[in-house]
């Protein structure tokens, strides 16, 4: 069995103040970890959100960014270090910053990016200076330095060691002015992961990933009628049967490095039904991993 490790990280600072902040306490509270070895445990508050627009950079909250970054980060390699499985409960995506500078530091690494949206956006074209629709970009490069070149270790991820998988904003996101996917990025929007069946697209995707990789999930790659619980809601999405399929088999793949979970918004689940299937959608792929390796 292998043991978790469980990373609280409420971050707002790409997004806003609101009901992401809530997700780890919500999911926990739902049995999400229920029976399961957790080894270790700990909750990084983040630093004050500060709602003005960097003038500069187009950013808010960008230090702050870095240095939470740098501090999950730690808490990442640690868990690492101890042969534990990272479970990061954000929080806004800019989470994942973090998850992939414990990465970088240990050398390449790959990312299987499960989202709705394809969060690529240059500061110019993001209205609202919010992080949270930049971080793959800040990932591969792109963007200010301050958030991508982080301790001075330049890309986390190269564009070849990327899948996008099962993202549906290319419209919306078009019309922006979003900056486009770089051609070396593995792009397999919802279209594409539909046309070929979820067993099939799963399949490639992770055999593209031929390094170790993180798997980043943020909730609104989810249906919109069964996950209305995220801030930015876009009609379609992956079904829950979909979603249990890709995330088991990332999970349990050995060169899996941890997993976060992003966006749900457990304020906008009054009864509470949502996070409770959320729960046990998320147990059921751990449940996987803990017997696997």
């Amino acid at each position: 069995m292998h043991s978790l490790a469980i990373i609280e990280a409420p971050s707002v600072l790409g997004l806003r103040p609101g009901g992401v902040a809530h997700l780890s306490t919500a999911l926990l509270r739902a049995g999400l970890v229920e029976d399961f070895d957790v080894a270790r445990s700990v909750r990084l508050d983040p630093p004050p959100f500060d709602p003005s627009r960097d003038p500069e950079t187009g950013v808010r909250n960008a230090p702050a960014i870095a240095r939470y970054s740098a501090e999950l980060a730690d808490a990442v390699e640690a868990a690492l270090d101890q042969n534990l499985f990272p479970l990061v409960l954000g929080g806004d995506c800019t989470i994942l910053l973090g998850n992939l500078l414990a990465l970088r530091r240990r050398g390449r690494h790959g990312l299987l990016f499960l989202d709705g949206h394809t969060d690529f956006y240059q500061p110019s074209a993001e209205p609202n200076g919010e992080a949270a629709s930049m971080e793959l970009a800040l990932a591969t490069g792109r963007g200010p330095a301050v958030l991508t070149d982080l301790e001075g270790r330049g890309p986390l991820l190269r564009d070849e060691d990327v899948v996008a998988f099962a993202y549906r904003d290319e419209p919306e996101s078009t019309e922006a002015g979003m900056q486009p996917l770089p051609p070396a990025l593995h792009a397999m929007d919802l279209n594409q992961v539909r046309a070929m069946g979820i067993e099939a697209a799963t399949s490639q995707a992770l055999a593209h990933l031929s390094t170790p990789f993180w798997t980043h999930l943020d909730a609104d790659v989810l249906h919109d009628t069964v996950m209305p619980a995220v801030d930015y809601r876009t009609p379609d999405g992956l079904t829950w049967p979909e979603l249990d399929h890709v995330l088991t088999a990332a999970l349990t793949d050995p060169r899996c490095r941890g997993l976060d979970i992003t966006i749900f918004n457990p304020h906008l689940d009054p009864t509470g039904t949502i996070t409770t299937r959320f729960a046990s959608s998320l147990h059921g792929a751990l449940s996987a991993i803990t017997a696997h390796r």
